[in-house]
């Protein structure tokens, strides 16, 4: 199953907004250097469907604010 994320780096605090089905606003603290916020992203998803980060792959958007990842 893919699904869309729009990230925001550096925010308050880590969180999911569900937007829609498959569409999904996360929130993390960390800062978008050297894939510290990516890193974030997945855990915090991971946190949110409660499953393993192995689980969660990110397809696209590694430099972007849009990206996709892949729950298997």
């Amino acid at each position: 199953m893919l699904i869309k994320v729009r990230a925001f780096p550096e925010a308050r605090e880590n969180k999911v907004v569900e937007k829609s089905k498959d569409s999904f606003d996360v929130f993390v603290k960390a800062k978008p250097v050297k894939g510290l916020a990516n890193l974030a992203i997945k855990q915090t998803l991971a946190d949110y469907f409660k499953i393993s980060e192995s689980k969660l792959r990110l397809v696209r958007g590694f430099k972007q604010g849009n990206k996709i990842f892949e729950i298997k």
